[in-house]
């Protein structure tokens, strides 16, 4: 084996100056950099001065010839680097197989840290105590889009999360109808000239009336459903099934959704779910 090096790279995700000294360093002396994109990587380094080195396209469509590629030099003990579109690699960004694969051989992989979404959008929100869930991106339908909202209104801890500004509507609907009251920001193109923080609870946010554009984190505030059984009356509960089967919902996701809402126990919601299903 050759003593091959990997550099795990971290990239501005909206201004340039947030690149930092090491970085800088790395990608102008590296042998490669595989890239999530290798037209931004270009573009990147042009900004910077940097004479490109031989790209490499690294995304979550690669197959394992992109992986082979880069597994060969470093067995020629080159060192090259990783890098994402923006950010830290691997936080919802392609990567880990590359990572996987260096480390079982035993090469280097070395971490060359900087902006993430995930730190800059928790250091300026103010909300929780250090603790928090990253869900990245939810699925974008069927139960695993389900499964992934019920996870967010069981997590106690705040919860970060990113979204396309096109589904970012949808998702705070579906946010909204498991825990309307969770108050949440969202932050939009972080770093950049029209960066933008929008505060409230997820159902005023659910109801804003706009487009989006450009790079959305939403971040919830940490969210206990266990205290306000006594604060969602009887009436406002069965308003809520009601809403909730003529959407379509089944009794099971309905009762699973209330939970997280008001708090009381499943069994004692399901009853009253199945109850109130239409005939």
């Amino acid at each position: 084996m050759g003593e091959g090096t990997l550099f795990v790279v971290a990239t501005p995700i909206g201004h340039l100056g947030d690149i930092t000294v090491r970085a800088r360093q790395v990608l102008g002396t590296v042998h490669a950099i595989f890239a999530e994109d290798t037209r931004q990587t270009r573009k990147l380094l042009d900004l910077l001065g940097i004479a490109p080195p031989p790209l490499f396209s690294m995304h979550e469509h690669s197959g394992s010839g992109a992986i082979e590629s880069a597994l060969e030099r470093l067995r020629r003990g080159e060192q090259i680097a990783l890098v994402s579109d923006a950010g830290t690699p691997l936080l919802s960004d392609p990567g880990a197989p590359l990572v996987r694969a260096a480390r079982s051989e035993r090469h280097s992989v070395r971490s060359v840290p900087g902006a993430s979404a995930v730190a800059a959008a928790l250091s300026v929100t103010g909300l929780g105590d250090g603790r928090f869930r990253f869900l990245g991106f939810l699925p974008r339908e069927g139960p695993e889009r389900r499964d992934g909202i019920t996870c967010c209104a069981e997590t106690q801890e705040t919860v970060v999360l990113y979204e396309a500004p096109h589904r970012l509507t949808a998702t705070l609907r579906d946010l909204a109808e498991a825990m309307g009251g969770r108050q949440a920001v969202i932050l939009r193109e972080l770093t950049k000239l029209h960066e933008e923080h929008i505060s409230g609870t997820l159902d005023e946010l659910a109801n804003l009336d706009r487009a989006w554009l450009g790079e959305v984190v939403l971040v919830l505030a940490p969210w206990n459903a266990k205290g306000r059984e006594e604060a969602i009356t009887d009436d406002a509960v069965d308003a809520r099934i009601d809403e909730l089967y003529a959407k379509g919902e089944r009794a099971k996701r309905i009762s699973d959704l209330l939970e997280a809402w008001c708090g009381r126990p499943k069994r004692q919601l399901y009853e009253r779910v199945v109850s109130r299903k239409p005939r």
